[in-house]
């Protein structure tokens, strides 16, 4: 990745124009964004085609006098001391508006995430996923299936890649503890603590800022390019506090989106790089606090790494534009409100897959005698297993998938094995295994149970 291009300078270019250039400017209608809506960095805008009569250096100066008028400034700044600051353009008004409609408030939606008896089954898929896709953008190499298996089987971590996801897991659960809280420095440490237990070089620097003696640069490793360099060691506990402050709506006197203090909150952790390592996974897990605590609760079912681990470019990019082109963070913002969105419609087409499977399951119960006798995590473990024969269930496994207690888990793996006969209890060491007949979906079909 490289560093993109910084824009021209505004105050050079207004000594150089003459009088009737800039009132040509000052005329031209031109917004925030260009004609199709997008809010682009000089980088992009340099290609296009400028209006008439003006070059592309008079264009991007168009184009930021416009955005400078709309700027609100932050209590935030750079490490320079230099403010941070952003607009809304109409595209990310909607945007905002949307995500208020559809995932806050009392909302009443005929979807398995809003049923008590079912949502925790979701939530936990939703945990998993995320706390597997953030350690991936990091560096952990583990499989999504093996991953999976350690979380549901409950079993310790068997290397690096595996204690980071672990870690990520606790964290994201420790969230929804503190989300009625206020945010403090300890809690901040305390999360990088729980994210990055057993895998730093150094323990000792689990849950603590990082040091002067501590060289932290981002970098592009392919390129050997430095991206970022933090802000100096000994500035962080003031610069942490401010953050402080701000998430907890101690700093601004304007009014100012939740949506946008949440991914600035992202944003500053990642800037600001507090911790040796873990600064990625620590501005994920308090975007989501932050976003728990003003009651976005449709986040909890959505997981943004995984959205970005798609396109990890792009998501440096934004940092990279914002830092590029005098703090402004309205790119950031863009990006991660793009990701949000793309979570929420992945969601849903999610569960309508699941809602599909789950239908198909019972019509293969249709003459059966278990019809009508089981429940939704008892069919969704019957559609696994029609499609797996010979998988091996265990307790433990059902009982973390759907944040259940251990004999209600039991109680739901002995009726489909013991009274249904749709699973074969095994004796495995001192405890019992479920098995899924590999000819189950032949004999549903044939009426044989």
């Amino acid at each position: 990745m490289k560093i993109p291009e910084s824009p021209p300078s505004i105050s050079e270019m207004l000594v150089k124009l003459d009088q009737k250039k800039l009132a040509q400017i000052l005329t031209s209608n031109i917004g925030l964004t260009d004609g199709k809506g997008r809010y682009l960095h000089w980088e992009k805008l340099k290609h296009l085609s400028p209006p008439e009569g003006l070059s592309s250096e008079e264009y991007w100066f168009a184009t930021k006098l416009a955005r400078q008028k709309a700027f609100k400034k932050l209590s935030l700044t750079d490490k320079n001391g230099s403010p941070f600051n952003f607009c809304v353009p109409d595209p990310l008004q909607r945007e905002l508006h949307w995500l208020d409609q559809n995932a806050a408030g009392s909302i009443t939606m005929d979807r398995p995430i809003t049923n008590p008896h079912t949502r925790d089954t979701y939530l936990v898929s939703s945990l998993i996923e995320e706390s597997i896709s953030s350690s991936q953008l990091e560096g952990a190499s583990t499989t999504r299936n093996v991953a999976k298996e350690m979380l549901r089987q409950g079993r310790q971590p068997k290397d690096h890649s595996e204690q980071m996801i672990f870690n990520n897991y606790k964290a994201m659960r420790a969230i929804r503890d503190y989300k009625d809280d206020e945010l403090t420095p300890s809690l901040i440490k305390h999360l990088h603590e729980i994210l990055t237990k057993n895998t730093l070089d150094d323990p000792s620097k689990a849950g603590h800022f990082r040091e002067n003696t501590d060289d932290i640069q981002v970098v592009d490793s392919s390129e050997s390019v430095v991206l970022h360099a933090p802000p100096d060691a000994d500035t962080l506990p003031g610069r942490i506090e401010k953050i402080c402050r701000f998430a907890n709506d101690l700093e601004e006197k304007e009014f100012i989106h939740p949506v946008i203090k949440a991914i600035t909150l992202h944003f500053m952790i990642g800037y600001d790089h507090p911790f040796v390592d873990g600064n990625g996974r620590t501005a994920r897990a308090l975007f989501y606090w932050a976003m728990a605590k003003q009651g976005y609760w449709l986040m909890e079912f959505i997981s943004i790494s995984r959205i970005i681990k798609q396109n990890p470019v792009q998501y440096g990019k934004a940092y990279l534009h914002t830092e590029t082109d005098g703090n402004d963070l309205t790119y950031f913002l863009i990006h991660q409100m793009d990701i949000i969105k793309k979570g929420v419609k992945a969601l849903h087409e999610y569960l309508e897959i699941k809602s599909q499977e789950i239908e198909e399951a019972e019509k293969l119960l249709d003459n059966s005698k278990a019809k009508g006798q089981l429940n939704h995590r008892q069919l969704s473990l019957l559609k696994h297993a029609l499609e797996h024969p010979n998988a091996i269930y265990r307790i433990q496994e059902h009982q973390a998938s759907h944040a259940v207690s251990y004999q209600t888990a039991r109680t739901d793996l002995l009726k489909m094995s013991d009274q249904l006969n749709l699973l074969r209890r095994r004796k495995y060491g001192a405890s019992f295994v479920f098995v899924s007949p590999p000819d189950l979906k032949a004999r549903l079909i044939e009426n044989k149970l």
